[in-house]
């Protein structure tokens, strides 16, 4: 278990929370949620004691072992992939070291042998012997193919480093388990390994997630951190989101209700308080009224932005011809011969862990990139709007915020452009801000004011969910929902997949398509999905052996 006992934390003269007390029970998985800036991050940094408290403390049960999802993704570089994994729990790879350090001696004393054989007993007592094969089982899961298991981490590419990363938070069964934006940088698949995970994982988990879906499935209990406080609900994301909305409801429909109570009691003093008849009432009134409180129902931290893509034109039956198209990067074919034909009502998720075979279709298709072979056509009714994965060169200027977009907008009129910044919570001096000193998020939302602003009656998508908050996230899956024309997009949340696309695409491993006409649900649940799972699986064996 592990509790926070009256914990304040201060930046400056802010508070980010105040006297909160909270208790994390084995066997519970903890989604934390709230608004960016609520402290999400900063409050597993206190549960794991990277951070000082400015009051209160955390308290761990004795002997109980913590684990944390770390974020430097280039600490480990100069490790083995294996050893980074094992190191996930410390006790049993200083064992490891120090057994072959003294097994690596030339002059071998009795000390060492002795030495040694304590050794030897406490490994064995840690499972050590099977250390190896439960790493490699977590790397597998997370999609770290087993010939990488033993490269240097400096080898690998950003999103294999968070993978071995995770691999290690979750290594050797921790007491209690904290987790920072896992799936961030997972594909889907291995997100649906990671619940299934934590899903089975008997002790304790706390994590922090914009991914609704993934809330949903793998969490028991929901802490909110709002208002400067956090409070525990029983239940997964929706159940939270149900529940404090019925409460708000409540305390509004209660002080609307004691708003006209203290109305009838002012008009009832107003009238007869001069009265002598009426006198003592009046006075018994006014006791009653100065006894009523209303509900003191602050205003939330959470803001959602309005995402309403909405196209100028119609889009005709000619929207897009993709014919035996085929790209080679740095030596690997990641498209093989791709053909497909897209409808105007086609609304197409790109799914599976082939993340650059996606990217380079789409740049393909936005002109970006030229195909080794085979060709693409556009109907003469389209127009389109691209949402890149790699953002930088959007960005790499001296433009303003209202600068950068009118570039983009029919309407050269700075008051029309900050309208759709206004959608995207960008605010009076936020237009003058710089766009190369914007974060994560904000250059996200600047995007989607540009896709908004542009009209298009197509839609390209890759990772547009990365560095949204939930309630972003949440608008943007509304507005893909309503949106009247195609979209073809990839995406990491499960839960914007499945109520957005109506036709599933996978680009396998080899290049080539799988191409559905299905919810993600259905696809996923398809024989067609189990055969390839059974055809990779039997080639990573065959490999193996």
């Amino acid at each position: 278990m592990i509790s926070a006992n009256n914990v304040t934390y201060r930046v400056g003269k802010k508070a980010l929370f105040e006297d909160v007390n909270i208790k994390f029970t084995e066997g519970n998985c903890y989604g934390l949620i709230g608004a960016n800036g609520a402290g999400k991050s900063t409050f597993l940094k206190i549960l794991s004691g990277a951070l000082e408290t400015t009051n209160g403390d955390i308290a761990i049960t004795p002997g109980q072992r913590l684990s944390v999802l770390e974020q430097d993704h280039f600490k480990y570089d100069g490790y083995p992939v294996m050893d980074v994994v094992i190191m996930g729990n410390e006790r049993l790879y200083q064992i490891m070291k120090e057994k072959d350090a003294i097994y690596a001696k030339e002059d071998f004393s009795d000390e060492d042998g002795i030495r040694a054989s304590e050794l030897e007993a406490e490994f064995a007592e840690m499972d050590g012997w099977d250390a190896e094969s439960n790493a490699a089982m977590l790397l597998n899961g997370l999609g770290i193919e087993t010939d990488l298991h033993y490269q240097m981490m400096s080898d690998l590419n950003g999103n294999e480093k968070v993978k071995v990363l995770l691999a290690k938070a979750l290594f050797g069964n921790p007491d209690i388990l904290l987790l920072d934006e896992p799936t961030n940088h997972l594909d889907l698949d291995a997100i649906a390994w990671l619940e299934e995970f934590l899903i089975n994982f008997e002790n304790t988990v706390i994590v922090v997630s914009h991914d609704r879906y993934f809330l949903n499935k793998v969490c028991t209990h929901t802490a909110d951190i709002d208002y400067g406080k956090i409070q525990l609900y029983a239940g997964n994301y929706d159940f939270w989101y149900e529940s404090s909305q019925l409460i708000i409801k409540q305390r509004k429909e209660a002080n609307k209700k004691k708003e006209e109570q203290i109305k009838e009691l002012q008009e009832f003093i107003s009238r007869f308080s001069a009265n002598a008849s009426k006198s003592k009432q009046a006075t018994s009134r006014k006791r009653a009224l100065e006894k009523i409180e209303l509900d003191d129902i602050k205003p939330s931290s959470r803001k959602y932005p309005y995402i309403d893509f909405r196209p100028e034109r119609e889009i005709g039956n000619e929207v897009l011809t993709v014919e035996g198209i085929s790209k080679t990067i740095n030596g690997e074919k990641v498209l093989d011969n791709i053909s497909f034909i897209v409808g105007h009502d086609d609304k197409i998720a790109f799914v599976g862990g082939n993340e650059l075979a996606k990217t380079t279709l789409f740049k393909i298709l936005m002109g970006e990139l030229e195909p080794d072979e085979g060709h693409y056509k556009w109907g003469v009714t389209t127009s389109q709007a691209y949402f890149p994965k790699d953002n930088t060169a959007e960005f790499d200027n001296n433009y303003t915020i209202v600068e950068w977009l009118t570039g983009y907008s029919a309407i050269k009129d700075a008051t029309y452009v900050r309208g759709f910044l206004g959608r995207m919570l960008f605010a009076g001096d936020d237009g003058v801000k710089k766009v190369k000193v914007l974060s994560g998020g904000e250059k996200v939302r600047c995007l989607l004011s540009k896709m908004m602003i542009s009209g298009a009656n197509c839609l390209i998508f890759d990772e547009p969910t990365n560095h949204l908050d939930m309630e972003a996230i949440t608008a943007l899956n509304e507005g893909m929902i309503k949106f009247k024309g195609v979209e073809l997009f990839s995406c990491h949340d499960h839960q914007v997949v499945q109520t957005t696309a109506n036709r599933i695409m996978e680009i396998l491993p080899d290049g080539s398509l799988i191409d559905k006409i299905t919810t993600y649900d259905e696809y996923l649940e398809s024989d067609e999905m189990a055969r390839k799972r059974t055809v990779y699986t039997s080639t990573a064996t065959d490999e193996e052996d």
